[in-house]
C-alpha cells in the first residue's frame, strides 16, 4: 500500500494516492473494530480474575492479594464478592454464581462442606473457606492462562495462510517491478502506463484479507467458546474438531455425575450392617475416589485417625490398611480373588465393593451412580453425525453394559473391568479402526495417559482431576458432555466461515489482478479488491460472535 501510494504520487494522481490512504484506513478501522468485538467475551472472561482476599487470622481480618494467601489459610468471602480461590467451606451457607466459568446461569447452593472453585461470585451469606490450592493453582488462574496461550497455537490453516503470505508477498512486489519496467521494453504504452498498472497489481495483491481474516475467525470462535464455557486451548483443536471419527468417553464424571450412593449392604459371617459400614469407612478414610466418598457420607461413624497404619491404595482393585490390629482389605472382586478371599456368586449390578477383615469377607456395599441429563442427547447427536461413540469404564460388566445400552451405545462399543493401562491399550485400538480423528473425554488422574494420546483430549473443568486438565487440549467447565457437540459444531461453521473468505480473497484478486495487468481496472476497483474484500471477510468472520452455536 506504501509502494502504491507513492507512486501515485510520483503519478501526480493525487486522488488516487489519496483514495488508496482513506480506503486503506477504513478498513483499518473495521479490522480493528472487528477484533475489539470478538476480544469482548475474553475480556468478559479476564474479569474473573480475583482482585483481593479476606484473610483471618488470629481474630483480625486483613485484606490481600490472592497470591500471598496460602494453603490451609481461613479467608472470609461477604456477599457480593469473587471467590478468590480454591477451598473447602467451614462455617456458612450461600449461592454462588459461576456463570463465567461454567456458562450456567444457575446460581449453585453451597454449605459446610462443599468445595467451591475460585472465579464464582458469592451472592448472599458470609462464608468462611478454608484454602486448599495456592493462586497460582486455582481454577481461575488456569483459565487465564489457557486463554492466554490459546491464541499461540496456529490451527493448519493459520499456519498455511501465513506462510502463504510470507512469499506470496515479495513475490507480487518483483513481479510489480517486472510490469513496470520490463513489459514497457516489449509492449506498447510507455512506462507510466506500465507503471500505473504495476501500482493497480500491487494493491489488488495485497494479502490483508487472507491474513487478517483467517486468524480472526478462529480468535472469535474461541472467544465464543470461552463465554459457553468451553475452553479450547488453541485453534489447532478447533480446527482439528472438523474431522472426527469418534469420540471415546470415560464413564465416572463423564457420562454419570460421579456422585454415588450407598443403595445396599450385604452381610456375610455374622456381621451386621454397621460392622460392614465402618470396616468399610477406615478403609476409604484417607481416599477422593467417588465410591470411597459415597461410603464415607452414608453413614457418620467415629473412626480413630491416629490408628490406621499402612494405607495403601491399588488404582483399579482396591485398598488395604492395619487399623487396631486389624488388616482390612476393600475393592473389587479380583482384589479379593488376589487375596485368596472366597466370593460368593452372585449378581453385580452397579458397582459392589466387598469388605474383608483379617482375610475374612464380611459384606459387599453395593454403590449407584447416576447418569448425566445431557448425556444419552450426546450420544444421539454424535450419531445423526456419523460419530461413533465408545466407553470405557473400570466399573465390572454388568454395570457398565447396563449404562452402556441405556445410553444408546453399540455393546461392542462398552469396554468394562478396565485398568489404567487397559484403557490405553484399548484406546490405541481405537484409534487403529478409524482413519479420522479420535476424542478422548475424562476427568481422572488413571485417564491423563488416554488424554495424552488422544487426537483432542477433553476434560471436565468441574469434577476433573488436575493431571487430567493440563493433559487436555478442551476443557468442558460445566462438566457436560453435550458441550462436545457444541464445539464440533462451532468447528464447523468455523471453518466454512474460513473457506468461505479464502475463496472470496483468492477468487476476487485473481480475477481483478488479471483484468489490472491488462488495463480494463483503474486504481479505485484496486482498492475495493483489497480494502473492500477485507472488511466483507472480516464482518463475516464476526458473525461467529452473533450466532446460537
Amino acid at each position: 500500500m506504501t509502494i502504491a501510494t507513492i507512486g501515485a504520487l510520483f503519478l501526480k494522481d493525487f486522488g488516487e494516492a489519496a483514495g488508496v490512504m482513506i480506503f486503506f484506513k477504513v478498513g483499518d478501522f473495521f479490522q480493528e473494530l472487528a477484533i475489539n468485538n470478538s476480544k469482548k467475551s475474553i475480556k468478559a472472561l479476564m474479569k474473573i480474575k480475583p482482585e483481593f482476599a479476606n484473610l483471618k487470622k488470629d481474630g483480625d481480618i486483613k485484606k490481600v492479594s490472592p497470591e500471598i494467601v496460602a494453603v490451609d489459610d481461613i479467608i472470609i468471602i461477604k456477599p457480593g464478592e469473587r471467590v478468590p480461590l480454591d477451598g473447602i467451606i467451614i462455617k456458612g451457607s450461600s449461592t454462588v454464581d459461576n456463570s463465567a466459568l461454567t456458562g450456567e446461569s444457575l446460581p449453585v447452593l453451597v454449605d459446610v462442606g462443599s468445595q467451591i472453585s475460585s472465579g464464582g461470585i458469592n451472592i448472599n451469606g458470609v462464608i468462611e473457606m478454608k484454602v486448599e490450592k495456592i493462586y497460582s493453582q486455582s481454577t481461575v488462574n488456569k483459565i487465564l492462562e489457557m486463554v492466554e496461550q490459546a491464541s499461540n497455537k496456529k490451527s493448519i490453516t493459520e499456519k498455511y495462510i501465513t506462510k502463504f503470505a510470507r512469499y506470496y508477498t515479495p513475490l507480487v512486489v518483483v513481479l510489480s517491478l517486472i510490469i513496470a519496467f520490463i513489459f514497457p521494453m516489449f509492449l506498447t504504452g510507455g512506462y507510466t502506463l506500465w507503471i500505473r498498472r504495476a501500482l493497480i497489481f500491487l494493491v489488488i495483491s495485497c494479502p490483508c484479507a487472507l491474513v487478517l481474516s483467517v486468524p480472526l475467525t478462529f480468535f472469535s470462535s474461541i472467544g465464543k467458546a470461552s463465554k459457553e464455557g468451553i475452553l479450547i486451548k488453541g485453534s489447532n483443536y478447533l480446527d482439528g474438531l472438523k474431522n472426527i471419527g469418534a469420540v471415546v468417553f470415560d464413564k465416572t464424571g463423564t457420562l454419570t455425575k460421579g456422585k454415588f450412593k450407598v443403595t445396599e449392604i450385604k452381610t456375610f459371617n455374622d456381621f451386621t450392617e454397621n460392622q460392614v459400614l465402618n470396616i468399610a469407612q477406615v478403609a476409604e478414610f484417607h481416599s477422593n475416589h467417588p465410591i470411597a466418598k459415597a461410603i464415607m457420607e452414608a453413614k457418620k461413624i467415629e473412626i480413630s485417625e491416629s490408628e490406621i497404619f499402612e494405607y495403601i491404595e491399588n488404582p483399579g482393585y482396591g485398598i488395604s490398611v492395619l487399623y487396631k490390629n486389624m488388616s482390612i482389605l476393600v475393592g473389587n472382586k479380583k482384589y479379593m480373588i488376589v487375596n485368596k478371599i472366597s466370593v460368593p456368586t452372585q449378581d453385580e449390578s452397579d458397582t459392589t465393593v466387598y469388605v474383608a477383615s483379617n482375610l475374612e469377607l464380611v459384606g459387599c456395599i453395593t454403590v449407584s451412580d447416576e447418569v448425566k441429563e445431557d448425556a444419552i442427547k450426546t450420544v444421539q447427536e454424535l450419531n445423526k453425525k456419523g460419530i461413533e461413540s465408545y466407553m470405557l469404564t473400570g466399573d465390572n460388566k454388568i454395570t457398565g453394559t447396563k449404562i452402556g445400552k441405556y445410553l444408546g451405545l453399540k455393546e461392542d462399543h462398552i469396554f468394562s473391568q478396565l485398568l489404567p493401562r487397559d484403557k490405553v491399550a484399548i484406546f490405541k485400538e481405537i484409534k487403529k479402526l478409524n482413519k479420522k480423528g479420535v476424542i478422548f473425554v475424562g476427568d481422572g488422574i488413571n485417564d491423563a495417559p488416554v488424554l495424552a494420546l488422544s487426537d483432542i483430549g477433553v476434560s471436565m473443568g468441574k469434577m476433573g482431576s488436575d493431571i487430567a486438565i493440563e493433559s487436555s487440549d478442551i476443557v468442558l467447565m460445566n462438566d457436560n458432555p453435550y458441550q462436545i457437540v457444541k464445539a464440533l459444531d462451532l468447528s464447523h461453521f468455523t471453518n466454512k466461515i474460513v473457506f468461505q473468505n479464502v475463496t472470496l480473497a483468492l477468487g476476487v484478486k485473481i480475477i481483478v489482478m488479471t483484468l489490472g495487468v491488462f488495463g480494463i481496472v483503474n486504481l479505485w476497483l484496486a482498492i475495493f479488491a483489497d480494502v473492500g474484500v477485507s472488511i466483507i471477510a472480516i464482518l463475516n468472520a464476526s458473525r461467529i460472535l452473533k450466532t446460537k452455536i
